[in-house]
């Protein structure tokens, strides 16, 4: 949570306490939660509007039900249900094997889009073992916003399918100036044996 002083910055000639609202911009207000169980998607298909300026969806024990697998995500507007936004993104990764055997820090360039309509691969070559899995972070800003695109900033750590620590970091904006109003997620191939995701508003609410 950010710290803030008082509103002038000063300490040495504090006039004014923050307001309570301007304590909170950190503060995350769980909205929904949606537990995986041999699914093939998971749909975030309400509470995402102009309430808050911001959402994180935490990503916990993400498990396959296929091997060397990706999951990804992509938005929609409205009650629409097609999910082909367009977007253009970045993606780079950390990975390093259990055997010590390679450790490499590189940019993904089969794995970004420009002005692409597919769905974007968060975590790339995931294992199916009982014990592999993905927890990550993302982080969608303003997407209620009839204004600017709608960025968003991911990162999530796998047990890649070859057994390695596999630290990936994406990021990009969905080029369009309407709400999004829904977000899903899912495998490349197969379903998502298990695991939970949950989505927190992010700071105040919006007056």
């Amino acid at each position: 949570m950010a710290i803030r002083t008082a509103v002038n910055r000063a300490l040495t000639a504090i006039t004014a306490l923050p307001t309570a609202a301007a304590l909170t911009d950190g503060n995350l207000t769980l909205l929904t939660t949606a537990t995986a169980s041999s699914s093939a998607t998971l749909d975030f298909t309400s509470s995402i509007n102009s309430t808050y300026n911001s959402y994180l969806f935490k990503f916990i024990d993400i498990h396959p039900a296929n091997d060397d697998v990706h999951f990804q995500f992509q938005a929609d507007t409205g009650t629409n249900t097609s999910y082909n936004q367009t977007m253009t993104t970045t993606t780079f990764n950390a990975i390093h094997f259990e055997d010590d055997s390679s450790a490499t820090l590189q940019y993904s360039t089969n794995l970004d889009q420009a002005q692409g309509t597919s769905f974007q691969i968060l975590s790339t070559g995931m294992g199916n073992e009982n014990d592999q899995n993905v927890c990550g972070e993302l982080k969608i800003f303003n997407p209620s916003s009839d204004t600017f695109v709608k960025h968003f900033i991911y990162n999530g750590n796998n047990n890649e399918y070859r057994n390695a620590s596999y630290n990936q970091f994406v990021a990009g904006y969905f080029n369009l100036t309407t709400a999004l109003t829904r977000f899903r997620f899912k495998m490349s191939s197969g379903n998502m044996d298990s695991g939970t995701i949950k989505m927190y508003g992010v700071g105040p609410k919006q007056s």
